[in-house]
This record gives structure tokens, C-alpha cells and sequence, in this order.
């Protein structure tokens, strides 16, 4: 305003009629605390809302299009455990109808208390704007973990205007938002969060085989190895020649005895 004199309405009236007296704290980037002149009133501010704790968040779900979730809460009794926590801050993470009905075979599989866990899973137990999504990367505890002596957390995860929720298992993107104002916010989820404790990595698929490993080598033959030796051959053919040359020995050696005992017979005569 003129003179460096600063005012302050609300956006429904225009007018200002309470100013600024002084600063209280100030703590760059986080908060401040201003001391004004009066209390500032609007009539849409005063206009009457439902006390948190009589929201119902399960018809809340139902009617924003997240009626197959809303079911799964109901059912699974954890609808009650939200409920409780509203007062002092929710942000619940609700997954599109068509996204749950292609994971109902997967969640029939689980026991009836894993079920519980997992549909706590998606609820935090702190409230969460978009802009706090949007402004922090890191684990967040969930509804599922306490009372457990499992983690049950995942990563939040932002890229500019989008935010993920990343688990082992899997990521899911967030949406929309269906409430947001404290102490409640809702948004919805392109997919089921599914924790590792509950559900196993899928394995690497194992790396296809090269065509170099599964030729055979041009050099190998198809049969079992061969105990072929050239160098047998010779040790033979060695062998061979000295039985044939014993054998002519011992054939003129007898001969030379029949003659002599032919010629004492013959002087005998």
C-alpha cells in the first residue's frame, strides 16, 4: 500500500482491514510468523465443514472412482484403521477400478492377513499435499508398518510435475488427486502397490545362449574321443618285423640240425 504500509483481506471481500505490525520469525524457505493488526474473517472461511472425523472415506473413494478399492478396504476390515487416523493426518493412495480388477488373482492368493497388509500399504499416516509429494524424494512408512516388525515402505520419487511411488516390486504413478486438504489427502494410483514383503522379484530371464557356444567345434567328432596314435602304428609294425626275423632264425637253425644228424646216420653205415 502507499508508504510501504502493507494490508491484508480476504479474497472475497477486496478491502484490506487488518495490516502488518511486525515480523515474529523468519526462517527463509521454511516459515514466517507476522504479527497483523486483526483477525482476518471471510465468510467461505467460517462457512461450516465436516469435522475429519466424520468424513467417510470409504463413500468418499466410492464416489471419486475408486469403488473396486474402496470394496477391498471394507472387506479386508482395514477401512476402520484409516477412519481412525484422519484426525491426525492420512494420505491415502487409491488405485483406479480397472487396475484392480487385473490384480484380484494375485491379491485372492494371499492370506486374508497379508490382504489387510496390503491394502494398509497404501495408506500413510501423515498428511501429504501434492506439493509435499512434489517437493521430497524418500522412504515413507506406512499404515502396514506399524504394529509389524516388517518395513512395509516404499520411495516417493519425483520428476518435475510427476510423482512415483516405487517399491521392489514395482512403480506406480500417481495420477490424480481426489482430496487435498489437510488433514486428509487422496490420490489416485495407475497400478497396486506391492511390497516385497509380500511379493518376490521377478527373476532375470537367463541370457540366451550364443551361437558360438552351442556349435560344435569342426575338430570334434560327434562320437567319443578316439584312442587313435600314429605312433602305435609304428611301435607295431616295429614289433611285427622283429617276430618275422626271430622266426627265420629259428627255421634255419633246425635245418642245420637235421643235416648233421644225416651225415653221423650215413658214416655209420
Amino acid at each position: 500500500m502507499h508508504a510501504g504500509k502493507v494490508g491484508f483481506a480476504p479474497a472475497d471481500s477486496g478491502e484490506p482491514k487488518s495490516f502488518f505490525v511486525k515480523a515474529v520469525e523468519e526462517m527463509p524457505y521454511n516459515i514466517s510468523i507476522l504479527h497483523i493488526s486483526k483477525v482476518l474473517d471471510s465468510e467461505q472461511a467460517e462457512a461450516p465443514t465436516p469435522e475429519p472425523s466424520k468424513l467417510n472415506l470409504t463413500s468418499l473413494l466410492y464416489d471419486k472412482g475408486c469403488k473396486e478399492f474402496s470394496r477391498l478396504l471394507t472387506s479386508t476390515g482395514a477401512d476402520k484403521i484409516f477412519q481412525e487416523n484422519i484426525e491426525s493426518g492420512l494420505t491415502v493412495f487409491c488405485v483406479g477400478d480397472s487396475a484392480v480388477k487385473a490384480f484380484m488373482p494375485k491379491f485372492k492368493n494371499l492370506t486374508e492377513g497379508n490382504q489387510t497388509s496390503l491394502i494398509l500399504y497404501h495408506g500413510v499416516p501423515v498428511y501429504n499435499s501434492m506439493g509435499m509429494l512434489k517437493s521430497s524424494n524418500g522412504i515413507m512408512n506406512t499404515l502396514a508398518t506399524e504394529g509389524s516388525k516388517k518395513k512395509y515402505d516404499f520411495t516417493v520419487q519425483n520428476h518435475g510435475e510427476k510423482v512415483s511411488l516405487k517399491t521392489k516390486i514395482v512403480t506406480a504413478k500417481v495420477t490424480g488427486t481426489l482430496v487435498d486438504k489437510d488433514p486428509l489427502a487422496v490420490f489416485k494410483l495407475d497400478k497396486i502397490l506391492m511390497p516385497r514383503e509380500l511379493f518376490k522379484p521377478s527373476a532375470a530371464p537367463a541370457p540366451a545362449p550364443t551361437p558360438e557356444a552351442d556349435a560344435p567345434s569342426p575338430d570334434v567328432a560327434d562320437g567319443p574321443a578316439s584312442d587313435y596314435d600314429e605312433d602305435d602304428d609304428e611301435v607295431a609294425d616295429q614289433t611285427a618285423k622283429k617276430k618275422n626275423a626271430g622266426g627265420r632264425i629259428n627255421g634255419g637253425g633246425l635245418f642245420a640240425v637235421g643235416l648233421t644228424l644225416c651225415y653221423f646216420m650215413v658214416a655209420a653205415l
